[in-house]
């Protein structure tokens, strides 16, 4: 670049100096002034010459080393060129003796194959062949024996059953003890820890619910004129009022302590307020149902803050809020479930389960009973519903679902919330039932034992905790004795409905007597 700028200065001063040369004789009346300047610009003209003269030289020398490196570039290019052709071309070799290799590899693996088929068709002729001749041999057997296979499995079977039974029944009486003795213990251990650590109240809910009052004057508003304002309180609250002789009381009755309780806070307004009377009745009783909606939703708050649970809808809290107006054997629903939640948390943690859901299995496991009234079946499945319904999540659901062994439990969360259940309902004080039902139920259970063939007596005993069974010794041998148990227990789970636990004592006694003379 610098040359070229070189060259195209020297060529402007020549034509500079041209131009003053023309001037010049143009003009001879020129000053020496610009003589001066001519000159100068000639001296510098010359010494432009020169150092083109020099540059020129520096091209060609320039052009000659070019050349020369030129021809040592393209000889090296041409050394690489070769040698990566000659790499090529031993790749090329490698990769067609490796092609040679796996085509051969291939022919042998389809021999392989050739020959495993033929095998393969051996064997399945030598299968038919030998089933054919086991058909044959039992065939000929049957008819030496003159039985069939079945009679023969069905006679070899009872043989052995009277040959071994003793012994066998031993075995399994011994295995059974000894699984039985292991796993009470453990059992007893942690329960006795999770009811040791869990303390709740034991009172039982009612059916009746009494009302105080100032005084008995009060007995004839509640009446009221032929009968009208009871009449109307009745029928606004779905509840049965017993006036009697008892003094300053009335007794408010019914199955739901919804209601009760509606018609226990409108009784007591009414009674403040002074005005009996059917329309008053109605107003008070619809601001109090709407005052009891809103407990339902606090006593479901209180429940899941007590428990530890977040992320519920109101709605949800509200149909666990109805709970604490709902019993299961004189046994509050809520209370029930929130005592379940403490003792089957314990649980949990002692064996190793997920507490977190043996919480939410435990509140949520009677659910279906806050709308069971109100929605065709049975609470287990309205439970799974409503916990469908509120995106519970697929492990509490399964919990809810398990509780009653509607379906096969399938994770210790679930037999740990059933657990729980048995405890809570089982313990002294939890529950109660009528006299009529009592025996009802002590009756059922005899006769589900009388039913079995083999059964001579049977006897409920302990409140209906345990079923004690005489059987015939002539007919029942060891092993049909441990059967027997086994299927009237079975017999009671299905078609019995009870709390707790129920033992079957089958009891086997042979008695020898000879007289001496």
């Amino acid at each position: 670049m610098s040359l070229y700028l070189l060259i195209g200065l020297i060529l402007g001063a020549a034509a500079g100096l041209a131009v003053g040369r023309s001037i010049f004789a143009k003009g001879k009346g020129i000053s020496r002034g610009l003589q001066t300047e001519i000159d100068k610009y000639q001296r510098e003209l010359d010494e432009l010459k020169v150092k083109l003269s020099e540059a020129k030289s520096e091209i060609k020398t320039a052009e000659i080393e070019a050349k020369a490196t030129s021809k040592e570039i393209l000889s090296d290019a041409r050394i690489k060129a070769n040698e990566l052709q000659t790499q090529v071309e031993k790749d090329a070799a490698r990769v067609e003796e490796k092609e040679k290799l796996l085509d051969q590899k291939v022919k042998e693996v389809e021999r392989q194959n050739e020959v495993l088929k033929r095998e393969e068709t051996e064997v399945t002729a030598l299968k038919a062949e030998l089933k054919d001749a086991q058909t044959q041999h039992r065939t000929a057997l049957e008819k030496v024996a003159k039985l069939t296979t079945e009679e023969a499995k069905t006679e070899l079977s009872s043989e052995l059953e009277k040959e071994f039974s003793g012994y066998f029944a031993g075995q399994v009486k011994l295995i059974r003890e000894k699984m039985e003795e292991e796993v009470e213990e453990k059992a007893k251990d942690l329960m006795a820890q999770a009811m040791q650590r869990y303390a709740s109240e034991v009172a039982t809910e009612s059916t009746a619910t009494v009302v105080q009052l100032p005084t008995d004057d009060v007995k004839g508003k509640i009446i009221g004129k032929e009968g009208r304002n009871i009449n109307a309180f009745e029928m606004a609250t779905g509840v049965d009022v017993i006036i009697d002789d008892t003094p300053g009381v009335i007794v408010l009755s019914g199955y739901d302590l919804a209601r009760r309780y509606v018609a226990k806070l409108s009784m007591e307004k009414l009674i403040q307020d002074g005005r009996i009377q059917p329309a008053r009745i109605e107003e008070i009783v619809g601001k109090m149902k709407e005052q009891v909606g809103k407990m339902m939703l606090e006593f479901g708050k209180r429940a899941t803050e007590e428990l530890g649970i977040v992320g519920y809808p109101q709605d949800l809290l509200k149909i666990i809020g109805r709970l604490r107006f709902r019993t299961s054997y004189g046994q509050n629903v809520l209370k029930h479930s929130v005592e379940m939640a403490g003792m089957g948390r314990i649980l949990a943690e002692e064996i190793g389960a997920d507490p977190s859901i043996v919480t939410e299995g435990c509140l949520l496991h009677d659910i279906g009973k806050a709308l069971d009234h109100e929605v065709a079946g049975t609470h287990v499945e309205i439970g799974v519903e409503i916990c469908k319904r509120y995106k519970i999540r697929p492990e509490v659901i399964h919990c809810v679902a398990a509780h009653h062994e509607d379906i096969p439990m399938a994770t210790p969360e679930a037999f740990v919330v059933a657990a729980a259940d048995a405890i809570s309902g089982a313990r002294p004080g939890a529950r109660r039932e009528s006299v009529q039902d009592y025996f009802k139920r002590l009756k059922d259970l005899e006769e589900v034992a009388k039913s079995f063939e083999g059964v001579h007596r049977a006897f409920a005993i302990s409140a209906g905790r345990e079923v004690r069974v005489f059987v015939d010794t002539s007919r029942i041998d060891d092993l049909a004795q441990q059967k027997l148990a086994k299927d009237i227990a079975k017999k009671i789970e299905n078609e019995l409905t009870y709390p707790g636990v129920i033992k079957v004592n089958v009891i086997r006694d042979r008695r020898v007597e000879e007289m001496a003379k």
